[in-house]
């Protein structure tokens, strides 16, 4: 199994191309479900995140408001980089879990959808492919501001967070153009899905796993047969 790794900009509507990997029948991973989940009041993150930000940040219901804390994040890199330090490494382990079950599954690759896939660059080097949903940078905008109720100003700063499309275009393996229409997407993941299923990468993944596997097996059962004899 190889991992592909999905982004976008925001409202460059990376989650149309998702729903229609999921309607083909692929694995996706969502990056933004499980930072959501491991930001619940229960979870250990949550405690950081309210001594670091304060109480201002709750809902009535004591969970997290993500406009709240988002508005804080994009107007101070610092403050990004703290939110990002606190949950980063525990969406990557929850990520990490659920990879493993669809390598058990017999999954011949898995989408990762990843944000910020190349603003972090510690996932990409795990990622055979990466794919970039992009649109013109007018698209975006607008997209934006309709979808979330910003001001322009607002809108602009949100996506001067992030590194320029036109510059990840550059550095994605594959480019998804959502700047048209529903169909024209649609048939561009159609393309790229064939390519990956076609694609032998799995096999030879697969066959170094299973080799590693193997051999940690193999040197696991002799130490244990040495350990037995001079035991008895």
């Amino acid at each position: 199994m190889f991992l592909v790794g999905l982004t976008g900009g925001i409202a460059s509507g990376k989650s149309t191309v998702v729903t229609v990997f999921q309607e083909l029948g692929c694995a996706v991973i969502d990056a933004d479900v499980i930072a959501r989940q491991v930001v619940q009041p229960n979870e250990p993150a949550y405690q950081l995140i309210v001594q670091k930000f304060g109480n201002e940040i709750l809902l009535e219901n004591d969970e997290i408001n993500r406009e709240k804390l988002g508005s804080i994040i994009f107007s101070s890199s610092e403050k990004r980089q703290l939110l990002n330090s606190i949950i980063h490494p525990r969406i990557q382990k929850a990520m990490l879990k659920q990879i493993m079950k669809y390598f058990v599954l017999g999954y011949r690759y898995v989408i990762l959808d990843i944000p910020l896939l190349f603003e972090t660059n510690k996932l990409k080097r795990f990622m055979k492919h990466t794919v970039l949903v992009y649109c013109d940078p007018q698209s975006q905008l607008s997209r934006l501001m309709r979808r979330n109720g910003l001001s322009k100003a607002e809108a602009e700063a949100r996506i001067l967070s992030q590194l320029p499309l036109d510059e990840k275009r550059r550095l994605a393996d594959h480019v998804i153009d959502n700047s048209g229409d529903w169909e024209s997407t649609r048939l561009q993941v159609l393309k790229l899905h064939a390519k990956l299923e076609e694609s032998l990468d799995f096999l030879l993944l697969r066959l170094a796993a299973v080799t590693t596997l193997t051999v940690v097996g193999g040197l696991l059962c002799f130490f244990l047969r040495q350990s037995l004899r001079s035991f008895f």
